[in-house]
């Protein structure tokens, strides 16, 4: 924590953080990217220097070169890519749920999984597999960017002006906003698929029974219809019996 106090608008080092971790971060999950954009927003809460927005810009753009270069690597290297990052059972779920989502919401589930731990690779890589048009790609990952670099680096900076006198302090109560708001934004999501989810099947069941019904209608005779062959008959043996 105390190397919150090397962090700030003249430190070189926190422009090579804004862009780099955020740019890896969609290839190795495990880089704290939102973190260090949110320790740059709490070590800038007391600044009223304009350098504290060209930090948000180069979050920001590091995010979207990470987002296109997973793109990229799982369009060019589709198979191999998805055995690596996709391994085991758990890894094929996140993969056909991401695959999922993307065809039920399209750009929407891009930009919306940018704020839920591990959704941002698994969405992108699986972007590039399925060739998801790239023009719309790049629009929602650079409007993904632009929202989460300005959320992480606000959120920072609240919590660096609660506790301006313990950074420390600022930046575990910024970390503990941004777990609270990807639960639930993550709730939200499984809930929105769960409704889609039961509509689906809930039309699919009525358009069987509609189909079934119609069938059985073909099936079934008009009312009179056996009488009128009956009678039909009828007349034919009688015309044949009067022919003898």
């Amino acid at each position: 924590m105390t190397g919150l106090s090397h962090l700030g608008v003249s430190s070189l080092i926190s422009y090579v953080i804004a862009v780099l971790l955020p740019a890896f971060d969609a290839l190795i999950p495990l880089l704290p990217s939102e973190t260090a954009v949110i320790a740059l927003g709490v070590a800038t809460a007391g600044s009223a220097d304009p350098r504290a927005a060209l930090l948000v810009a180069l979050a920001a753009f590091g995010a979207f070169l990470g987002d296109n270069a997973a793109y990229l690597l799982g369009r060019r290297f589709g198979p191999a890519a998805a055995r690596r990052v996709f391994a085991g059972e758990r890894g094929m779920s996140r993969r056909d749920s991401a695959e999922r989502s993307l065809h039920r919401f399209g750009a929407r589930i891009i930009i919306g999984c940018r704020f839920i731990p591990g959704g941002r690779t698994a969405i992108t890589l699986t972007c590039g597999l399925v060739g998801y048009p790239r023009r719309r790609f790049v629009a929602a990952t650079a409007g993904a960017a632009v929202i989460w670099a300005s959320y992480a680096f606000l959120i920072g900076r609240l919590g660096g002006k609660a506790f301006e006198d313990r950074p420390w302090a600022g930046l575990l109560l910024a970390l503990g906003l941004t777990a609270v708001i990807s639960v639930l934004i993550e709730a939200v999501r499984r809930a929105w698929v769960l409704r889609r989810t039961r509509q689906e099947r809930a039309g699919a069941a009525e358009q069987a029974g509609a189909q079934e019904h119609t069938q059985s209608r073909e099936r079934t005779p008009p009312p009179g219809a056996g009488g009128r062959l009956a009678g039909t008959a009828s007349l034919g043996l009688a015309e044949q019996r009067d022919g003898r």
